[in-house]
């Protein structure tokens, strides 16, 4: 059963897929989740705090995918058949999941949640309860455009490391390529069969 916090998280982003962040109204939130208004306040602070907390969910939920794709969880066996799931999953991931889109391209639209200074963590909170009685400390900072796919490269190097061929271009090289052709791909959307034919000749 999930807790009141992630019903809460997963009530804002219901409620962002059918209009503005601008007119969501943290009561509307609070009762989509079968809570009280003063247990939104209490977990979040704000309203600011609680797209913080949504965008940071939602990037740790791509990592986690790209975690996912880099250790063969989506069948794909070889390190580079892996690096292409890794590849196919950030574009697919940032088509459909606007927020992923945004930290990756740090281009925020008048629709989504924009974060305050959300490269540094928030150090007041302003809401209707006091600052002591926000319950959960602030999700940290949030990725700075292109760090969040940093994280990504990062990782495969750690999770291919111990399969990559020798004689192959050198790891680090290969998943920083990718990367940014993912990146690429984000920014101009393609078909994922697109991606993975182009991520194959790169590793060629």
């Amino acid at each position: 059963m999930p807790t009141a916090r992630e019903s809460l998280l997963d009530a804002a982003f219901a409620a962002l897929e059918g209009r503005p962040w601008p007119r969501v109204k943290m009561a509307e939130v609070a009762a989509a989740a079968g809570v009280s208004r003063q247990t939104l306040y209490n977990q979040f602070g704000s309203k600011e705090g609680l797209a913080r907390a949504l965008v940071r969910r939602e990037a740790d939920a791509y990592l986690s995918g790209v975690e996912r794709a880099l250790s063969g969880a989506s069948g794909a066996a070889g390190p580079r058949e892996r690096l292409v799931a890794a590849a196919v999953w950030t574009v697919r991931s940032a088509t459909e999941n606007p927020l992923v889109r945004a930290v990756l391209t740090g281009c925020w639209n008048e629709r989504l949640p924009t974060p305050v200074t959300p490269v540094t963590p928030v150090t007041s909170v302003t809401s209707v309860t006091s600052v002591t009685s926000v319950r959960t400390a602030s999700p940290g900072p949030l990725p700075a455009p292109g760090e969040l796919l940093g994280q990504a490269r990062d990782r495969a190097v750690r999770l291919l490391a111990g399969d990559w061929p020798p004689g192959a271009v050198e790891l680090p090289l290969a998943c920083e390529a990718v990367a940014r052709l993912a990146l690429s791909y984000v920014v101009a959307p393609a078909p994922a069969a697109d991606v993975a034919r182009m991520v194959r000749t790169v590793l060629a």
